[in-house]
């Protein structure tokens, strides 16, 4: 049986419906040329088009993008707007540890662009630099934040941790052990509303984007590469690749990274009496400190957003508009009035999922193929909302042969090691994730499996 919470909720995307949204571009049609051709559409493609252009004005470039622009994973997202450009920093710590103080000032230098961006284009995406708060909801998570305080702190990162009274007086829940509060490294924004102020931003700027344009495939033509859509082709100097979970174009990167389902829940608006029943007067982003974990955020219109926790994976990498509901919403809803037990009756308005493109080290990798007339930026892990902004710096200076402090990192310059193919891959994604699970309910302990894949740096999140 379905839970009451849910009676009202519409299989629809919050952020995407929104009288804001613009009408869609026409598509490609006919035989062209660019300087830069960008594949995809979401915030990797944007901003890659958009930075391209404010580097060298007059330039040329061509936006192609399957559906509409920011549809996909930039306009269902939980609008988390992090500095961190290494999945957090303990992943960064344990991949990069050498390189973790230029990363960390890199990731908070991308957060500074991405904020002046959204104010000099006068993008209107409810941009919040409110922080996040980190919770315990297990004894052993508790130890956990401790530790991770003290190597944030050693790192030079300003974050203070809280006892249970402290965090609950931030934000209430009768489930905070403890907090980890990070005041400055992550802002909150509209997921989709940021996608459509870049595309407007792309637009002013000269960039031609065609929506509803998928590309089929690119071979090298003389100096260049010719791309080819339904109904024509278009010859580039110089190509980048940006999208994301679907088809990668380059046989290379069919084994790279994998989509996984992230499930999401919106509720109504709070009332004045629930919102003062859990305070969160500061609006941080939280996230609690299981495995498999749980993401939530205030909305401009106090709903609080509420998603994670189970990231599906579908055998033969699968993606369909089918696979966006299911039982994993009815998970959530229980999840969330467990957490604020406080507002029950209060319903939710959405659900719905999205695709997040996950490799085995987490964080994005970057690379070129063709002679480097084509440039890749893959493997988010659902952490692009800001990351993506530096990938599209790697990748143009990666297409113009620079040699910069971005492309001289160990992390650019390494490659993740690939999922095996089927069925060996979905044997061993829904193995780690039973794994992490058990690990969630038995204190934190890792089984071998897991140890296994810690000493071989491998890796599945959401």
């Amino acid at each position: 049986m379905a839970h009451p919470a849910l009676a009202h909720a519409t299989p629809e995307v919050f952020w995407l419906d929104d009288p804001a949204r613009p009408e869609a571009l026409p598509s490609y049609v006919g035989r062209g040329s660019a300087d830069l051709v960008v594949v995809g559409g979401g915030y990797s493609g944007l901003w890659t088009a958009l930075c391209a252009v404010e580097r060298q004005p007059g330039r040329s470039v061509v936006l192609l993008e399957a559906g509409e622009c920011g549809y996909e994973a930039s306009g269902r997202n939980g609008g988390f707007c992090s500095a961190s450009l290494t999945h957090g920093f303990a992943n960064g710590q344990s991949r990069w540890p050498e390189e973790m103080a230029a990363l960390d000032r890199l990731g908070a230098a991308n957060l500074d662009a991405i904020e002046e961006a959204i104010r000099r284009y006068a993008i209107d995406c409810g941009f919040e630099r409110t922080g996040e708060l980190a919770v315990a909801t297990a004894p052993h998570q508790v130890a956990e934040l401790e530790q991770a305080a003290a190597e944030m702190r050693t790192g030079g990162h300003d974050v203070r941790l809280l006892d249970a009274t402290e965090t609950r007086a931030r934000v209430d829940s009768p489930t905070f052990l403890a907090g980890l509060h990070d005041p400055s490294g992550t802002a909150m924004v509209e997921p989709a509303r940021l996608a459509w102020g870049l595309r407007a931003a792309c637009l002013a700027a000269g960039v031609r984007i065609h929506e509803h344009s998928p590309v089929l495939g690119l071979e090298r033509e003389g100096a260049g590469v010719r791309l080819r859509v339904t109904d024509g082709s278009v010859l580039a100097r110089r190509v980048a690749l940006a999208s994301g979970a679907f088809w990668p174009l380059l046989r290379r990167l069919q084994l790279m990274t994998v989509p996984v389902y992230d499930h999401v829940l919106m509720t109504e608006p709070l009332t004045p009496d629930q919102k003062a029943a859990i305070g969160w007067t500061g609006r941080e982003g939280l996230s609690d400190s299981a495995n498999q974990f749980h993401y939530y955020r205030l909305s401009r219109d106090d709903r609080i957003l509420w998603g994670g926790y189970d990231a599906v994976y579908h055998y033969g990498s699968r993606i369909g508009r089918d696979l966006e509901q299911g039982g994993t919403h009815e998970l959530l809803a229980r999840q969330f009035f467990e957490t604020f037990p406080q507002l029950e009756g209060l319903g939710f308005s959405h659900r719905w999922g999205g695709v997040i493109d996950t490799c085995t080290r987490f964080a994005a990798f970057f690379g070129t193929a063709y002679g480097a007339t084509v440039a890749y930026a893959l493997g988010y892990t659902g952490l692009g909302v800001g990351a993506t902004r530096f990938g599209a710096e790697v990748m143009l200076d990666l297409l113009a042969g620079a040699e910069t402090e971005r492309t001289s990192l160990r992390m650019v310059r390494e490659k993740p090691l690939p999922f095996p193919p089927e069925p060996l891959r979905s044997v061993g994604i829904n193995l780690t994730r039973r794994s992490l699970d058990a690990a969630d309910r038995h204190g934190g302990r890792r089984n071998l499996w897991l140890k296994a894949l810690d000493r071989a740096g491998l890796g599945f999140d959401s």
